[in-house]
């Protein structure tokens, strides 16, 4: 294509393979989180997870100066609206109902991800603020070629959502729930925060595995290997199974083992065992500062297991390692209850037609105008107490 601005030449790039590893870690930096690195983006495009025949058509926009990459923003034209979980399926109606074509449309973000990292990867050194918005028009305009209906960033960055808002995108405020740990040193420390009542059901709701005869444990680092990832599998497929229409089996087995073939050092699997046998299990990828939950699943039901397993298990690990957030993925309120806060997630929309554009406004317009309500109402059921607690020093 024609260079975008001086020195600069645009590519896009039809599978993530089309650049190195090491280029585009180089600029997804060292801390990036799991989902915007190479490893992840390859292990969803070839095990066919996020293809143009599931709908995911990989559009990564690129910007090089003299054979050097120099910024990229993962992208994909999609062509329905699963697997995002920014949820727009009311847009889709609108426009179909006013005879626009809203698919494909392109999506700026990881494939199944539900998870903040940036969306703008510029390599150090570079005009941050030159290249982000050199990025914002690439993908704007390749949109417009390639007969999308709109640009949607999901899950950026705060500040990089504040840059699209002030370029004139609009702004789109959702909730998760996560777990934040304020210097916790003992598991007792996390039940301390809660009324004696709160404390008391998450007690027997964790202590309800012992006289099931379950115990709980999580395999990690050079544990970790095939048949893990396998059975990390089974358990996707069966939660999606669980879930009659809603529950699409979006990821192939070849990804898990892909995955934790790739990245051994960040992938966990929390196993509930009973007489020998794993019966349920929690797919979730590490870093030194944060977990990140993402697939959970059960061969047997038994009471307060899913809580167990993906919340209480993985809370005192977190505890235990000293990692500051718990981020077990999209939706679940029941997390609440359990001390994990509504936590912020930004998103950044722009659909070309002007009508249906209006029309997303307003809706967004009148669904923030709900949200803090919603905040207020969902940290009085979480009943958390302050902070340091009486007695305790703060930062100790």
């Amino acid at each position: 294509m024609e260079p975008v601005a001086a020195n600069l030449r645009l590519r896009l790039l039809e599978s993530i393979t089309d650049v190195s590893a090491t280029e585009w870690n180089a600029l997804a930096g060292p801390e990036a989180p799991p989902f915007i690195r190479h490893e992840w983006l390859a292990a969803m495009e070839e095990s066919g997870s996020a293809t143009l025949e599931s709908g995911w058509e990989p559009q990564h926009l690129t910007l090089w100066r003299d054979g050097k990459l120099v910024a990229a923003s993962p992208a994909y034209r999609k062509h329905h609206s699963m697997g995002e979980y920014i949820y727009d399926f009311s847009w889709a109606g609108a426009a179909e109902r006013l005879g626009v074509e809203y698919y494909p449309k392109l999506v700026v973000g990881a494939p199944l991800s539900p998870a903040t990292s940036a969306r703008f990867l510029i390599a150090p050194g570079e005009d941050v603020p030159a290249l982000r918005l050199t990025l914002l028009r690439a993908a704007v305009e390749s949109a417009k070629e390639s007969g999308c209906s709109s640009v949607h960033f999901l899950y950026p960055r705060e500040d990089e959502a504040d840059m699209l808002g002030a370029e004139g995108l609009a702004r789109r405020i959702t909730l998760q729930f996560h777990w934040k740990n304020p210097g916790y040193r003992t598991y007792d420390d996390y039940l301390s925060r809660f009324d004696a009542k709160r404390r008391s059901q998450i007690k027997r709701e964790r202590a309800a595995a012992t006289t099931q005869g379950i115990t709980v444990r999580t395999v990690r680092g050079g544990e970790v290997g095939e048949e893990h990832a396998r059975r990390a599998f089974g358990f996707y497929e069966a939660t999606c199974a669980s879930r009659g229409p809603w529950g699409q089996v979006q990821l192939t087995e070849d990804f898990f083992v892909r995955i934790f073939r790739a990245m051994p050092d960040t992938v966990e699997l929390v196993q509930a065992e009973r007489a020998g046998k794993v019966i349920a299990g929690a797919f979730n990828l590490a870093t030194p500062e944060r977990l990140y939950g993402r697939y959970w699943g059960c061969h047997e039901e038994h009471p307060f297991l899913h809580f167990h397993v993906c919340l209480y298990h993985s809370v005192e690990d977190n505890i235990r390692a000293g990692r500051r957030v718990f981020e077990p993925g999209a939706g679940g309120e029941h997390k609440i209850a359990r001390g994990f806060e509504p936590t912020a997630v930004h998103s950044a929309h722009l659909l070309f037609n002007q009508t249906l554009d209006k029309a997303v406004r307003d809706f967004l317009h009148r669904e923030h105008a709900h949200l803090q309500p919603a905040v207020e109402q969902a940290e009085q059921v979480a009943g958390l107490k302050p902070w340091p607690l009486p007695g305790r020093a703060s930062g100790t």
